[in-house]
Order: C-alpha cells, then sequence, then structure tokens
C-alpha cells in the first residue's frame, strides 16, 4: 500500500474514533512527532556565519585540527 492510500486509510480510522483519551494521545504523537522534524529547529545561515565558519573551517585545516574520513567513520561506527 502506498503513503497516499496509508493516509486515507488512516484518516477514515482516525474519523472512526469516540474517546477522548485516544484522540489525546494521537494528538501528542503529532506535536512530538512535528517538534522533532530538523527543520523544527533549524534555520538558516545569515551570509556572516556562513563565511565565518567557513573561515574557521580553513584556519583549523591549517592548523591540523581536522579528523580523517575513516577515524569519522569509525567513530560514528560504536554510535550504533
Amino acid at each position: 500500500m502506498d503513503l497516499q492510500s496509508r493516509k486515507i486509510k488512516f484518516v477514515q480510522e482516525f474519523l472512526k474514533i469516540q474517546s477522548e483519551e485516544v484522540l489525546s494521545q494521537l494528538e501528542h504523537i503529532l506535536k512530538i512527532d512535528h517538534s522533532e522534524l530538523p527543520e523544527a529547529t533549524m534555520k538558516p545561515f545569515t551570509i556572516e556565519e556562513f563565511n565565518s565558519r567557513i573561515n574557521q573551517s580553513l584556519e583549523d585545516s591549517k592548523n591540523g585540527e581536522i579528523i580523517e574520513d575513516t577515524t569519522l567513520k569509525s567513530m560514528i561506527d560504536t554510535w550504533k
């Protein structure tokens, strides 16, 4: 079943709900889901912030303050 069909089926079932408690639980789930979306907490950089980060990255690279990609991948693998 594709996403659109699942949504329609969900809405049909949702409209049958008679329980205030179940409705409250679903509302809570939706609030949590939306608040955890990266878009909800992220904002674009200003040009000044963007340029500052680029400059800092270039300085870090010149000073050897970098992590090799293979080292970073190994670190990430331990997060699982």
